[in-house]
């Protein structure tokens, strides 16, 4: 790793982007998966689809990037929790298949646990001396919840309160918990991309005027605004009619302004695009180097103001941004290219997010 430059100056005015190598190297690729993905929050389902009392059910965190083997079991009692799928004895995996069932039986050794993960027993182990110990028990990682939206993290770098906390500040007025997820507005798409180069494309507005004419119809190029915090940020779109924005609280800090939408990035790869109709929940999961699935989850609070056009509108956006992103995939790639500058107005975002990758991967 030394021979590759990832640091990204502090001062945004005399800062290079990251460079090239952190697209196209197998090597950092690798790496960042440890690196990154193992200490941030991730989206694993929703409630209505966790197993019911006295379930297991395998998960794969991060298919194809991490591919950490999991499990959720929810006991008699009706308790939820996310285990390690892998036995404590000697690796075998546990699950794979969703079944109901009284306890987790290794099919290697015999050795059992209970729903909870504790460990039971084991035969021809009574010669073991300091046995069983915590270390025979299945680890167990957190669950956190938004409203539908189930979460976990390996190695949480922050708590999951203080990870959602600005978006909730902002918009914590909005009921999560009558959110409605509607698949019928849901789609996947798939990006021939790095994936941090869609997340650099999200994190600014710099390019809608000439790419989203669309987008740019609704919201008003001037009065755009961007916002820092440390894990994420937070990109403010004004409305240009009243039609298409919020109805705010009072007391709100955006209160008696035109907002046509928020739109939340956090480190490194979920976008929560609040508007005044719900949620578009973007998931950014990396897939390969150069492969990137993109999860659209729309999730309705006031469905009477969600229509055929925002539909339309969220999709040809996707698309226009997918051809942006490939684009520059291939850029990326020039020996002739290595690293650019930022807009000091308008890429904040980016250089916040450049500044997070060099921070990881130095870690």
């Amino acid at each position: 790793m030394n021979q590759f430059d990832l640091s990204v100056e502090a001062d945004i005015s005399q800062a290079f982007t990251l460079s090239s190598d952190f697209y196209t190297q197998a090597k950092i690729y690798e790496k960042s998966k440890e690196k990154i993905f193992t200490r941030n929050w991730q989206c694993i389902g929703r409630k209505s689809e966790m197993p019911a009392a006295g379930t297991v059910r395998p998960l794969n965190f991060l298919e194809n990037c991490l591919d950490e083997p999991l499990m959720l079991s929810r006991d008699q009692e009706g308790e939820l929790r996310c285990l390690s799928n892998v036995c404590t004895h000697r690796g075998f995996v546990l699950v794979d298949e969703e079944k109901p069932c009284s306890e987790i039986r290794c099919r290697y050794h015999a050795r059992r646990f209970g729903l909870d993960g504790k460990f039971k027993t084991m035969p021809q182990f009574k010669e073991a001396k300091n046995f069983p110990a915590k270390s025979d028990d299945l680890p167990q990682l957190d669950l956190k919840f938004l409203g539908e939206l189930v979460f976990t993290a390996i190695d949480p770098a922050i708590s999951f309160e203080s990870w959602l906390k600005p978006m909730l500040d902002r918009v914590g007025f909005m009921p999560f918990d009558e959110f409605v997820y509607y698949p019928e507005y849901s789609q996947t798409y798939e990006v021939n991309a790095h994936w941090a180069l869609y997340c650099d494309n999200f994190l600014e507005g710099f390019h809608i005027p000439f790419v989203h004419p669309g987008l740019n119809e609704i919201v008003s190029f001037p009065d755009y605004e961007y916002e820092i915090f440390d894990h994420g940020s937070l990109q403010v779109g004004v409305a240009k009619g009243e039609d298409r924005a919020f109805d705010l609280p009072a007391g709100h800090p955006d209160s008696g302004r035109q907002i046509a939408a928020y739109w939340f990035w956090f480190f490194p790869n979920i976008m929560f695009n609040v508007y005044p109709w719900g949620l578009s929940l973007n998931l950014i999961n990396p897939k390969g180097l150069n492969k990137t699935e993109i999860r659209f989850e729309t999730y309705l609070w006031k469905a009477e103001l969600f229509n055929a056009e925002n539909q339309d509108l969220l999709h040809l956006t996707e698309m226009e941004d997918e051809a942006v992103v490939e684009s520059v995939q291939m850029g990326v790639k020039s020996r002739l290219y290595n690293k650019g500058r930022f807009s000091p107005k308008q890429e904040v975002a980016v250089h916040h997010f450049h500044r997070l990758v060099s921070e990881a991967m130095k870690a």
